[in-house]
């Protein structure tokens, strides 16, 4: 196995994490903001008004692109152990 062959594989194994987490972050990003805006808006500071409206847009995102998730995942993971004969000469 040279260097380039375990550089792509680190580069796609990168990828498919960054990927994969993504609609998560945007959506937690996305809900943190609105909830921020509200807080400042009406002067309310409690802590729990930002962490459960984030939890239960993460579970709502991981609902909706679950699939899409476990399809990458699935399909590197082929991938990978598809090519394990060319990695180990």
């Amino acid at each position: 196995m040279t260097d380039s062959v375990i550089i792509d594989i680190m580069r796609e194994a990168f990828y498919n994490i960054i990927i994969c987490s993504a609609p998560m972050l945007v959506i937690s990003l996305i809900v943190g903001l609105v909830v921020s805006i509200f807080q400042t808006v009406t002067s309310i500071q409690e802590q729990t008004l930002t962490f459960v409206p984030k939890i239960l847009s993460i579970f709502l995102a991981l609902i909706l692109f679950g699939s899409f998730i476990m399809t990458t995942l699935t399909d590197y993971i082929t991938k990978l152990w598809s090519n394990f004969a060319v990695y180990i000469r």
